[in-house]
């Protein structure tokens, strides 16, 4: 240990903390791999800013080309300007690939130091402040670029970018746009484009309230360039004026599809008219290309025979939420008659009621699936990695080896799958299932003498005695995934109350009548997925106790984001001694929403989520819900990692707006991403709230939505 202190003090510009650090744990004995190895780990600010000025040895192996070739700065919310203006200075000239998306709390004058980094390839700024002459000014320096995401923004003029700008532009392969405004963006001076990703976040009034129009400057629609695209993909917020938009971006595609087009994807919430040049664009795909991946409005493929003329080669992903496709068409025209499609690594059926069905027109919402399409995809996608079958009712019949949980469990490759909760229960009717444990089903005591839950009260689903563990087929789906990183269980009637861009929906649809029998037993399954990471439970009509919940908190030491919506009976929180037994020991948990009426958000919730240290982001949707100020102020103190607090209650507004100002005051100095919203949920003016919300906390958290399988897998990089 000597020795090591040593050779600490021969840099002669070692601080007495690495002296200790080297001394005592022999740190800078590894070899240069393994420390780089360790470096790559720790967030590229500290790496300049603070561990390069540790030793002389840490400062030459800071500044290597394997660390500062890629830079990370996506979801480093401790990052703060200065760190990341010199962080660029003195590495700029390195860096080849920079993420800084969703970097919303960095000024104008932080972006423009990226203009220092000349070597760069790829650059995503969505969600970055950038102007015309911003980005105009930035891109005009980068002479190497070839991937670009950005944002474009009210106030966007195509005529500010300079010739150098477009110089660059006109090199680009990839561009990933975010629209707030009718805009063509860069699209225009892209003329080397093979992937074009499109985000249209347009809202269809401003905030005074004017009408905006969907027309773009006059001579523009046929002035984007297509003929190298490969991939498209458009995703739209809800809203009329999207569609416009969107309308103009695909005239141009109509023309002339480009020959080399491989995955054209469209996502559209609600219904979204055919036109005219739809139609063409469609039959020109139809007969002049190979696919492999597609996704397209359900207005496009419903009663058409669209699917039967299209053309696939290996395909990678596909998308068909909230189409009525039936199983006999998945079968004949997707799967191809059950041939192989073993490339296939996404397949998206959210919505779809009838795809497990052989006839759309003649299937009820509580008949049973055939068992038989469902074999028949499982045996031809054997490789899935993502699956989800949620927002339908896939009921399932007796039999052995035929409910959907069985069959579900030969996808041994699955990484993320989503379910509706009635999919999971038990063939058997309700009253001829074994009985729960009495310990799993404790029946809580209303207002009077609380029963404390604690970690003792629920004895571990894997001890392998008698008592907890079932025989579920959820259960035994769940074994045959142990390396499933992403679950959702959601209600096949329900719907968020917070919706995108509309007021608050105050009344929802009863659950399906077979979730009854799925509780806290099922619930406890999950516990078995070591690997699991993401979590999503929504409308578990039979929860009594939340223990479950207690089993995935000691077992799931991967969690990192939890989302649970109404669970239990909807007039009472039945659960909150579980969860705050559960919260103890989610020690890597960022993300928590949790939506459920009545939520007292209390000294005691708040006091068992301080202990979720990791924690970055939250969000409490509560229909006629209440909170504590003090508990709330108490509990971003001892949180010192929370940038995203979000709360949407039956509190009044005053009693909102007062909490809000107090939180900013307090820790906006200390943490410069922080993000605080707490407002009356049923108030009128929630809509023009939510939209101030930065886009990388709005579309990950604020807004519940099914996750699973939303996308191709690494659409982007």
């Amino acid at each position: 240990m000597a020795s090591s202190g040593e050779d600490l003090s021969s840099d002669g510009d070692s601080t007495p903390a690495a002296t200790a650090m080297a001394g005592s744990a022999h740190l800078l004995g590894f070899s240069d791999e393994i420390l780089l190895h360790i470096l790559s780990h720790v967030p590229s600010t500290d790496l300049v800013v603070n561990v390069r000025h540790t030793c002389r040895k840490l400062a030459e192996l800071c500044l290597d080309k394997s660390l500062t070739h890629t830079v990370l700065l996506e979801k480093d919310y401790e990052a703060r300007e200065d760190q990341v203006k010199q962080l660029l200075k003195e590495t700029g000239r390195e860096i080849q690939q920079l993420n800084m998306a969703g970097c919303y709390w960095l000024s104008g004058s932080a972006i423009e130091h990226v203009a220092r980094c000349r070597s760069l390839v790829r650059v995503n700024l969505s969600g970055c402040h950038l102007t015309s002459l911003r980005l105009s000014k930035m891109l005009s320096a980068l002479q190497h670029l070839r991937s670009l995401a950005i944002d474009v923004s009210p106030g966007f003029d195509a005529g500010q970018l300079s010739s150098e700008c477009k110089a660059t532009l006109s090199r680009v392969r990839e561009l990933r746009q975010t629209l707030f405004t009718p805009s063509y963006g860069v699209v225009p001076c892209c003329t080397s484009l093979e992937k074009l990703l499109l985000y249209f976040e347009i809202l269809d009034r401003t905030r005074e309230g004017a009408i905006l129009s969907g027309q773009l400057f006059v001579g523009q629609s046929n002035v984007p360039h297509y003929q190298n695209l490969r991939v498209f993909y458009a995703r739209l917020a809800p809203g009329y004026i999207n569609q416009e938009v969107v309308r103009l971006y695909l005239a141009v595609l109509s023309d002339r599809t480009p020959e080399n087009l491989h995955a054209f994807l469209i996502s559209v919430p609600g219904s979204f008219a055919e036109s005219g040049a739809t139609r063409n664009l469609l039959d020109s795909m139809a007969r002049n290309v190979v696919l492999d991946a597609l996704q397209l409005p359900k207005s496009w493929l419903n009663g058409s025979a669209l699917l039967q003329h299209m053309k696939f080669s290996n395909p990678f992903y596909f998308s068909f939420s909230r189409c009525t496709l039936s199983g006999s068409q998945l079968i004949q025209h997707i799967l191809n008659g059950g041939k192989d499609l073993r490339s296939l690594a996404g397949l998206n059926l959210s919505g779809c009621a009838h795809c497990l069905s052989p006839d759309s027109l003649l299937r009820r919402a509580e008949d049973d699936i055939d068992s038989g399409i469902l074999e028949t995809l499982v045996a031809a996608c054997c490789n899935l990695r993502h699956l989800n079958l949620s927002a339908a009712h896939h009921h399932s019949s007796e039999g052995p080896g035929r409910h959907l949980c069985q069959l579900l469990a030969r996808l041994c490759h699955l990484r993320s799958l989503s379910l509706p909760v009635c999919s999971v229960a038990d063939s058997a009717p309700w009253a001829d299932r074994k009985p729960a444990q009495p310990a799993m089903h404790a029946v809580p005591c209303g207002f009077g003498k609380k029963v404390r839950i604690g970690v003792q009260a629920y004895p571990s689903p894997f001890s392998g005695q008698a008592g907890p563990q079932p025989s579920s087929v959820f259960w035994s789906l769940l074994k045959s995934l142990p390396f499933l990183e992403r679950l959702e269980l959601i209600g096949s009637n329900f719907s968020s109350a917070m919706p995108r861009n509309e007021p608050a929906i105050r009344n929802s649809l009863p659950p399906c009548s077979r979730a009854q029998s799925v509780g806290d037993t099922e619930v406890a399954a999950i516990g078995q997925l070591a690997f699991l990471r993401h979590l999503t439970l929504a409308q578990l009509p039979s929860i009594l106790t939340g223990s479950g919940l207690v089993s995935i908190g000691l077992q799931c030491q991967q969690l990192q984001s939890l989302s649970l919506a109404n669970l239990g009976m909807m007039g009472k929180v039945v659960y909150m001694s579980a969860l705050s037994d559960m919260l103890k020991h989610c020690k890597r948990l960022k993300d928590l929403r949790l939506e459920q009426p009545y939520f007292s958000a209390n000294t005691q919730f708040f006091q068992a989520l301080s202990q979720c240290s990791a924690l970055q982001r939250l969000c409490l949707v509560s229909r006629s819900g209440t909170l504590q100020p003090e508990a709330v102020l108490a509990f971003m103190a001892r949180c010192l990692h929370v940038v995203v607090c979000h709360m949407f209650t039956g509190e009044s507004l005053a009693t909102c707006k007062s909490l809000q100002q107090t939180l900013l005051r307090s820790f906006q100095a200390e943490r410069p991403a922080l993000n605080v919203v707490i407002f009356p949920l049923l108030h009128e003016g929630l809509t023009d709230v939510i939209r101030d919300v930065p886009m990388v906390h709005l579309d990950e958290i604020t807004l519940f939505k099914s996750r699973v399988a939303e996308e191709p897998p690494n659409l982007w990089w």
